[in-house]
């Protein structure tokens, strides 16, 4: 009798012990899924330079590259200086525009101080608006804002009737919201080194606002041409990439980038042309 009541006894402990437990876990908080990841690829060509030199078979190669890499690329970046002061021969316009069309990606172009020319400044960019695009526009990418803009006022301090460049990008990154946002253009605002000497920037005033903008709103990074040499550099919080060239001046060899963007962080690897 005692032993059938120890028996009833400990089969009731280990129901109730069974039953707390399933109560203990049916009140946990449920397991949440990890967040998404942002991860995709995008690539960067700059100063063409079409009408100059060996331009337009250094472009159809890295064209080719482009379109045979093992990757999806979302998209391709053109940091200025499309032509060689070539804007107003529509013959290089159009040539430009077939060879660069063969990407299988879409192409974003910004223009160079070698395509709106200051001199020539409403004929060029009346030419530059027609045939590539805007001054500055947005394009988006897995949740990621690509901002394409022309800074040429700024690197070299004079002024468009209409366009202002520092206010009509604060409008841009503004309607980005908290998205993060890669900044693309042309002549980067840092000092420029080359035959043994530093070269002078941006203004100081003009380019600590640029850097102050930038620095207020969810920049990821900051990419840019014009210097014909990979360079990296930091504008307060936000890396700069600055690209070589496509172009065979100062004796470089053609070259473009492949961007990996994966949760807010960029890298990059650099693809040479024989």
């Amino acid at each position: 009798m005692m032993q059938t009541l120890h028996k009833l006894c400990a089969g009731s402990l280990i129901v109730l012990c069974l039953l707390l437990l399933s109560s203990v876990a049916s009140s946990e908080e449920p397991v949440k899924e990890p967040n998404a990841t942002t991860h995709f690829y995008f690539a960067q060509i700059t100063d063409t330079h079409f009408g100059d030199r060996d331009s337009e078979r250094r472009t159809k190669a890295a064209v080719d590259g482009i379109n045979r890499l093992p990757l999806k690329i979302e998209c391709v970046v053109h940091t200025g200086d499309i032509t060689s002061e070539r804007l107003e021969d529509e013959s290089i316009v159009k040539k430009s525009l077939a060879i660069l069309g063969g990407l299988d990606a879409p192409i974003h172009y910004i223009p160079g101080n070698h395509d709106i020319l200051r001199k020539k400044h409403d004929t060029t960019m009346k030419i530059y608006t027609k045939n590539y695009g805007k001054l500055i526009y947005r394009e988006e990418y897995h949740g990621v804002v690509f901002l394409f803009v022309y800074t040429e006022p700024l690197a070299h301090a004079f002024s468009i009737s209409g366009f202002h460049t520092l206010l009509e990008l604060e409008a841009q990154l503004k309607l980005a919201k908290e998205k993060p946002v890669i900044v693309c253009h042309h002549s980067p605002s840092v000092a420029d080194f080359y035959r043994n000497r530093m070269h002078p920037g941006w203004k100081k005033e003009i380019r600590e606002q640029w850097i102050a903008l930038l620095n207020r709103y969810n920049v990821k990074a900051v990419l840019a041409g014009h210097f014909h040499r990979d360079e990296h550099h930091w504008l307060g919080d936000v890396p700069l990439y600055v690209s070589s060239s496509i172009s065979g001046y100062w004796g470089r060899q053609a070259s473009y980038r492949i961007y990996e963007y994966k949760d807010g962080k960029i890298g990059y690897r650099t693809q040479y042309i024989p």
